[in-house]
């Protein structure tokens, strides 16, 4: 009766256009104050538990690094690398910005970051080369997904701090699926430019793909500095984030000077606004999963599954549907925290690896973000571009066939994800 309450109030709320995060919070306060044993007071401290989670703290300072290498520069020197290195291929200016969204992403954890970074560059370019615009924002629209797989990853963070499991081991975790993804796209790229005849930079010489290489090389060691101080032990990965903060701070201002100190009062606003709005879902997201808790929806749900003698590849492919359609009409971290304290206890109890569920979790997520109604990278596409969300969608929906097709692949060979992890010895 309680649980049935909670999620009719939740739809009923969404239906009607009420904001998601206001959505969670109102659904849970009204359970608890109508039918729960907790006081009205747990709400407040619930709210406030989540503010000093020491592992979220990751998310603001990633959003400040991605902010200030968006705005300083870096977006553009690493499409102009990525371009140095593959451009001469067929079709090499769009293979160019797959490989730019994998080193953003490698900087930014952030996947509307990504496709707002490199889309802003990387398809006007495309277009005046003589690539139809649609193919453009197709391509840079699902490369962009790449932001939450690749580490760091802010999703990653937010699926930690709920299952309470090592950042760091799911930060390795993501590198060979985000990797492999990669350069899954820039084949089929590369295929459809065959067929269609798509142009070809010149080729760089030694010397050009050098000044590329030197000038995108302060971005490149972000990525260094982050994963290898990470696995290094040097500092945790919320750390690693502030690192990273103050790093694209110092190179956007005194290396690159793509910006003015007068600059950042509205760098550090817009992605102080970034971080509130993020924060207020995850806050609300985790006094719904603290509801679910307190009723003990996921031991019945874990019970249940025992019972009916499901099988670990069944509940995988459940996963996976439910993980979809939710994927389709909410923010990712709303999504993990709701549903990751559900999933975990099972397939814990079903010999699933807590980190290989993570990641099926956040390629999951990586669908849910170009899948209408409320795929964000649509709308940035849609506005980076000024296509209409419709157009984006149509010019997206070819290229989700291979992530649907990499999801199955990453759900059913585990070693993809845990090979990195497992070779490192990380425990």
């Amino acid at each position: 009766m309680t649980i049935a309450f909670l999620f009719a109030v939740l739809f009923a709320l969404m239906l009607i256009g009420v904001p998601i995060a206001v959505s969670l919070g109102l659904a849970g306060s009204l359970t608890i104050m109508l039918f729960s044993q907790d006081s009205v007071r747990s709400l407040a401290i619930k709210l406030f538990e989540t503010s000093e989670h020491y592992t979220l703290l990751a998310i603001p300072f990633f959003l400040v690094a991605g902010a200030f290498m968006t705005t300083g520069g870096v977006a553009r020197r690493l499409i102009d690398f990525a371009n140095a290195t593959v451009g001469h291929i067929r079709g090499g200016l769009a293979i160019g910005a797959v490989l730019a969204c994998m080193l953003f992403a490698a900087l930014s954890g952030s996947s509307p970051a990504t496709v707002a970074a490199v889309g802003s560059i990387a398809i006007a370019g495309m277009v005046r080369s003589g690539y139809p615009q649609a193919f453009g924002a197709g391509i840079v629209c699902n490369a962009g997904t790449l932001g939450i797989l690749i580490p760091p990853s802010i999703v990653m963070v937010v699926y930690a701090a709920a299952t309470e499991q090592s950042v760091g081991k799911l930060f390795m975790a993501g590198v060979v699926p985000g990797i492999l993804l990669g350069v899954v796209l820039m084949v089929a790229i590369y295929i459809v430019a065959v067929k269609k005849n798509l142009p070809a930079l010149p080729r760089a010489t030694v010397r050009e793909w050098l000044t590329a290489a030197r000038k995108a090389v302060w971005g490149l060691l972000l990525m260094v500095i982050i994963l290898g101080g990470i696995y290094s032990g040097m500092f945790t990965p919320t750390e690693a984030a502030a690192v990273a903060a103050v790093y694209s701070a110092f190179i956007a201002l005194f290396v690159y000077k793509d910006m003015r100190i007068r600059d950042c009062p509205k760098v550090l606003i817009e992605s102080g606004k970034l971080s509130i709005m993020l924060m207020f879902i995850i806050a609300n997201a985790m006094l719904f999963a603290h509801v679910l808790t307190t009723e003990q929806l996921p031991q019945q749900i874990t019970a249940m599954v025992l019972e009916a003698g499901l099988q670990p590849w069944m509940f995988l492919l459940v996963v996976n549907i439910v993980l979809l359609i939710a994927g389709a009409f909410m923010e990712p971290s709303a999504v993990i925290l709701i549903l990751a304290p559900i999933l975990f206890p099972i397939a814990m109890e079903l010999g699933i690896d807590p980190i290989h569920l993570g990641i099926i979790m956040v390629v999951n997520m990586e669908i849910g973000l170009i899948t209408p109604p409320v795929g964000l990278n649509l709308f940035v596409t849609s506005a980076v571009t000024g296509m209409p969300v419709t157009s984006v969608i149509r010019a997206a929906m070819p290229w989700l066939m291979l992530l649907l097709s990499f999801l199955v692949l990453i759900t059913y060979v585990p070693w993809i994800s845990m090979a990195l992890p497992n070779w490192l010895g990380m425990p």
